[in-house]
């Protein structure tokens, strides 16, 4: 199935008028129509995170960021398309396996000033979605706090790495159960400097089981 390649810095305009438009297919009835959903899972291939290191987790990618999922991403997190919540949470839920026992997902904490700006969390918000489609074992848990305002966007990689390592905290008010499995999701994988930290940081609060979810990797 080939894709329609859409302008996305503005909202589509049919959406302004009518349901909203498959980003895929431009099918109007929904922003990602389950024809282009069940495509994106049929025709990706096995994606290797780069330079993570032996003991870095396990790792589950939906697909590249330069392919139909960068365009869902980006009216997500920039045109403020919050009905692309559910089918990128769907996307996630058809890309990581079953987990038994207790799951806890800790959305990557999002800069407060990019929720004033959106309106909204756009991590926390596809984790919350994705839990709801998996479950009463799993959970959505702010573990990891924000340390301080750093701003990764535009930066160069060097600056990216020191602005992660300080990044997050752990929260005080949430225990870490060692038989818990933990899944730190964020949105895209660029330089990997925010997920790195904040695996770092969930081990040294104790956590046994991490598992590592991406919707994207640039």
């Amino acid at each position: 199935m080939s894709f329609i390649v859409k302008n996305t810095t503005l909202l589509n305009p049919l959406d302004l008028i009518a349901p909203h438009s498959c980003r895929g297919c431009g099918a109007i009835g929904s922003a990602l129509c389950d024809c282009c959903k069940n495509n994106i899972i049929a025709n990706r291939k096995a994606i290797k995170l780069k330079s993570t290191g032996r003991n870095f987790p396990s790792a589950f990618v939906v697909d590249h960021r330069s392919k139909l999922i960068g365009t869902l991403i980006h009216d997500y997190k920039y045109n403020s398309v919050r009905a692309l919540a559910t089918p990128l949470a769907k996307l996630l839920g058809q890309t990581i396996p079953a987990i038994d026992g207790q799951v806890v997902i800790v959305p990557l904490p999002t800069i407060s000033k990019h929720i004033r700006e959106r309106g909204f969390d756009h991590t926390l918000l596809i984790a919350k979605k994705f839990t709801r489609l998996r479950g009463k074992n799993y959970k959505v848990k702010k573990v990891l706090l924000r340390n301080k305002n750093t701003i990764q966007v535009g930066a160069n990689k060097s600056s990216r790495i020191k602005q992660a390592e300080m990044a997050y905290i752990k929260n005080n008010k949430i225990s870490i159960d060692k038989n818990t499995t933990y899944i730190l999701f964020d949105d895209v994988w660029t330089t990997g400097a925010s997920m790195k930290s904040a695996v770092k940081k969930l081990r040294e609060a104790g956590a046994k089981k991490i598992i590592v979810a991406l919707l994207a990797m640039s």
